[in-house]
């Protein structure tokens, strides 16, 4: 499965490169994770429910439509702990946090080229576009996708430093309306229940362990984007959040999925610890 699942997304960035229409090439063998977000909803508050991966996906909130059918944030059908993190989030703090998630793409992608993979780099970039950009393109802002779209073309570190830049500038149009601990907490979550299929009964699953070590980047870069504000609140907290956040990454020891990973109850109960540390700001 994990084998087939690499090959799926490699032709689905080839494909969403030439311009094709995707929205059906989800793994039919993967229906089960439309409902993830029910079994992970305390991923970060405690191990609250990994057994849910079955259920159906809640309801996009009101006017979202089938929005959570195509996953309410991207990520294969609303996967755990992803159509959670956007609940109760709308306006620029919304948009502040699509622009997030697909940042956590380019994030991990930077790390897996500067480890000499620029193929698989040039897929996660790919993905993050197939699976957050594309389903919500009114929901970025100002966000201007090309340069993250040449970017899953060839994945140079030129061009996927520019990806970032674009992903930057957009957030600057939003970022003094929203609360920047929050958004943090939220990829936290998302990192967290990513993470639940990690370890799977045949091994361990590369593909998801990328993607959730991307949530676990994108939280800490969300973090410090907004030091200043968060500092002139509470300096001590942040210095305690932003420990919590390193020590939540340090769970993925880098890029590649190693053959013993962290277990999925770890990283619920960091991510737990990087929650109460942000507390005082949410």
């Amino acid at each position: 499965m994990i084998e087939t699942k690499l090959k799926l997304w490699r032709n689905a960035s080839v494909a969403v490169l030439a311009g094709l229409s995707l929205t059906a090439c989800a793994p039919g063998g993967e229906g089960g994770e439309g409902g993830e977000a029910g079994g992970e909803r305390g991923n970060a508050h405690g191990e609250a429910g990994e057994s849910g991966e079955a259920g159906a996906a809640p309801a996009a909130p009101g006017g979202e439509g089938g929005e959570a059918a195509i996953g309410e944030s991207g990520g294969e059908h609303g996967e755990a702990g992803v159509q959670t993190a956007y609940a109760g989030i709308d306006g620029p703090a919304r948009t502040a946090l699509r622009l997030q998630h697909l940042k956590a793409f380019a994030l991990v992608a930077q790390q897996v080229a500067a480890a000499g993979q620029p193929g698989e780099a040039s897929v996660l970039v790919a993905q993050g576009l197939l699976e957050v950009y594309d389903p919500a393109a009114d929901q970025f802002g100002g966000f201007d996708p090309a340069a993250a779209r040449d970017a899953g073309a060839t994945a140079d570190p030129a061009k996927l430093a520019a990806a970032i830049a674009a992903i930057d500038a957009a957030q600057a149009q939003v970022q003094a309306q929203t609360n920047p601990a929050d958004i943090a907490a939220r990829m936290a979550d998302m990192a967290a229940g990513l993470y639940a299929h990690v370890v799977t009964p045949i091994g361990v699953d590369p593909i998801e362990y990328q993607h959730s070590y991307g949530m676990a980047l994108a939280a800490r870069d969300a973090l410090v984007r907004g030091e200043a504000a968060l500092k002139r609140q509470n300096a001590a907290r942040y210095a305690e959040a932003l420990a919590e956040i390193d020590r939540f990454i340090a769970l993925w020891p880098g890029a590649a999925a190693p053959q013993t990973p962290a277990t999925h109850r770890a990283v619920v109960a960091q991510a737990s610890r990087v929650r109460l540390a942000l507390s005082a700001y949410l």
